[in-house]
Parts: structure tokens; sequence; C-alpha cells
């Protein structure tokens, strides 16, 4: 058992270290970069075309996983915000577990206060923190679910 763990903990390094720098933090600098805010604040939210943009980016960057089994859905019922399902099916000797994970495509207001040489919707890396609005306030999620997906 205890081998077993360390192969799985092995698999897990190799898939995140293959993916993280050319597809995670690539494609949540690219999403950080969509200024997509909440339509709370955003009236033009369903006809900005931003939406569409961070949907559109976000399903480019599952589609290079190449994750067997994936179904994409999406609901908008009109005058509402999109809901963007993906359904994997089980693979063979996989287990009956069914799991769900949320997350969300729009961005809560900048506001003021940002640190020199950082802006809501420029990435930017400092040390081992990627800066910018969205990246972790949900937006993070496709992206880190399919990882881990990827590794199972």
């Amino acid at each position: 058992m205890v081998e077993q763990v360390k192969l799985n903990v092995e698999k897990t390094k190799e898939i995140i270290d293959q993916h993280w720098d050319s597809w995670y933090v690539a494609g949540l600098s690219d999403f950080i970069r969509i200024p997509n805010l909440t339509p709370m604040v955003d009236p033009n939210y369903l006809k900005n075309g931003l939406v569409e943009q961070a949907m559109e980016l976000v399903d480019s960057y599952i589609n290079k996983l190449e994750i067997k089994g994936m179904e994409k859905k999406i609901f908008q019922p009109p005058g509402m915000t999109p809901l963007i399902v993906y359904v994997i099916a089980k693979s063979e000797g996989g287990s009956d577990t069914e799991i769900m994970f949320y997350g969300h495509l729009d961005k809560q207001p900048w506001m003021e206060g940002w640190e020199e040489g950082l802006h809501p919707t420029k990435p930017v890396i400092r040390g081992d923190y990627l800066y910018g609005r969205g990246g972790g306030d949900d937006g993070y999620a496709p992206f880190s679910t399919m990882l881990a997906i990827k590794n199972a």
C-alpha cells in the first residue's frame, strides 16, 4: 500500500510539473487579462462579450488536457448568466462516486489599493505568487479541477 501511495505521489508531481507553467499559470494569466466584471456592477455583462471570451478561453485550456470522456453543456436561460457543466464519463474500473466542483468566470470590482506594479487585469508573478483579479476568486477553479482530473 505504501508503495502504491508513493507511485501516486510521483505521478501527481509529474503531471503538475508537466502542466504547471505552460498550462496552469499560462491559462490563469490569460484569464486574469479578461476584464469580466460581475453583473452586479457591469450592466452590460450579457452584452459586452466578455463572459463569452472567458468561457472560450477556459474551454480552450481545458480541451488542451485531452481528458477522455468529457462532454460540455451550457445552460443559459434568457437574460441570465451561463452555467457551464463538464461531465466526465467514468473510466473503466473507476468509482461510482460523483463529484461536483464550483467556480465562476465573473470577477469582483477592482477597487483601489493595488500595490505599485500590480494591476487587476495584468498578471504579475512575484516570487511564488500570481497577482491579478480573478486568479484567487474562483477563476482558478476550472484550472485546478481539470488538472486534478487529468491526474486521476
